[in-house]
């Protein structure tokens, strides 16, 4: 199949791409390389600051269109995916789908089903906007409603949604906001991860009573994802724990200096209103380190998981994530195997070869449906 991926989250597209080129595909990757992150894309249409930034991004999209013609499938990472506003990203969409086979849309992140779904319907305890039956007010929060209901990104949404030939949702919340509105053509894949297949590092068999513990803090986002909670919940912990715990805190660095911090980590505090383990989460894992974050009932159920629990599960109750610290803390000599079943469930669900095996077969299914 000729394959195109628009956009980035995460290093999706772009571990993805190598997985599908490894079934023997040819696969295109157009992107920003997700801002600051900047992954790998064979395209690269990132946007310069200003209004003349979006005019010369809009130049470059335009010039780009005859080449984003004959593909069989064409992977929208996210409505919004191209850095121009959503009146300008409509008929982009349009051209698409009229010179290629099959759009098919992520469900990855922010975008309007994620917000409308978790603001009326409420199917998640928490998420980024509700806890229990009470919408949250935090500015983050406030901001990302305004942003997409009852807006040109919020109808670009529902347009694409509504007219694509599938929707893949790569986490179980995402899956839960998207399926019931769209049953007959949403699907569940498990994000790709390029596991670490060289020898085991040395941190996760290594056998030491100091829990070594990440966080990474996102100043405009702390309060959002939890990270104010778990931060200060660590700290509460070595106040009683001095020498059980040393608390390694990445704030505002380049992201090779964020992933290097990590990787020397035994565990990482990932973010608190989530059920799963997302990209971050699943590539620490991949490297033996221990994540303090989602891992609820419903992430093992979707993947029909019945044994390996290696995700610290926590929630926004009052002192759940302090206690779930402390445990650890207490029971270094737990350490290893959390480890060890960490590497084992992201190479059993997440392996990008396996990965794109799946996307491989979903997406012959849509090719064999008929429009």
């Amino acid at each position: 199949m000729r394959i195109l991926l628009l956009g980035e989250y995460s290093n999706v597209h772009a571990t993805l791409a190598k997985g599908l080129r490894f079934l023997g595909h040819e696969v295109t990757v157009v992107s920003n390389g997700d801002f600051w992150k900047n992954y790998p894309r064979d395209i690269d249409v990132s946007r310069k600051p200003g209004k003349f930034g979006g005019i010369m991004l809009s130049a470059k999209i335009a010039s780009l269109l005859p080449k984003l013609r004959g593909y069989d499938i064409v992977q929208l990472i996210n409505p919004m995916f191209f850095e121009l506003k959503a009146e300008r990203i409509l008929p982009i969409y349009r051209f698409l789908r009229r010179h290629n086979r099959r759009v098919v849309l992520g469900a990855f992140g922010m975008d309007y089903y994620w917000v409308h779904e978790n603001i009326t319907r409420m199917p998640l305890r928490y998420s980024d906007f509700n806890i229990g039956r009470s919408l949250r007010t935090d500015a983050v929060a406030m901001k990302d409603r305004n942003d997409w209901i009852d807006t040109p990104k919020g109808y670009l949404t529902q347009v694409i949604a509504k007219d694509c030939d599938g929707i893949i949702a790569g986490l179980f919340e995402y899956y839960v906001t998207y399926h019931p509105v769209f049953p007959d053509k949403t699907v569940f894949i498990p994000f790709p991860i390029k596991c670490n297949q060289d020898a085991i590092d040395e941190h996760v068999i290594d056998r030491h009573d100091k829990v070594r513990l990440f966080i990474g803090i996102s100043k405009q986002r702390s309060q959002y994802k939890g990270t104010d909670i778990m931060l200060a919940a660590a700290r509460n912990v070595k106040e009683r724990h001095p020498d059980g715990i040393e608390i390694k805190i990445a704030d505002g660095i380049p992201f090779a200096e964020y992933v290097e911090m990590m990787r020397g980590s035994d565990a990482i505090c990932d973010q608190l209103y989530s059920y799963t383990p997302a990209m971050n989460a699943l590539e620490a894992m991949s490297h033996g380190i221990i994540v303090i974050g989602g891992g609820e009932p419903e992430n093992y159920e979707i993947l029909h998981e019945d044994k390996l629990r290696p995700i610290i599960n926590v929630t926004p109750e009052e002192g759940n994530v302090e206690s779930a610290i402390e445990d650890l803390v207490s029971h270094p000599e737990r350490m290893c195997e959390l480890k060890l079943q960490s590497m084992e469930y992201v190479k059993k669900y997440h392996d990008f070869i396996k990965v794109a095996q799946q996307y491989e077969a979903f997406y012959h299914t849509v090719l064999e449906n008929k429009h």
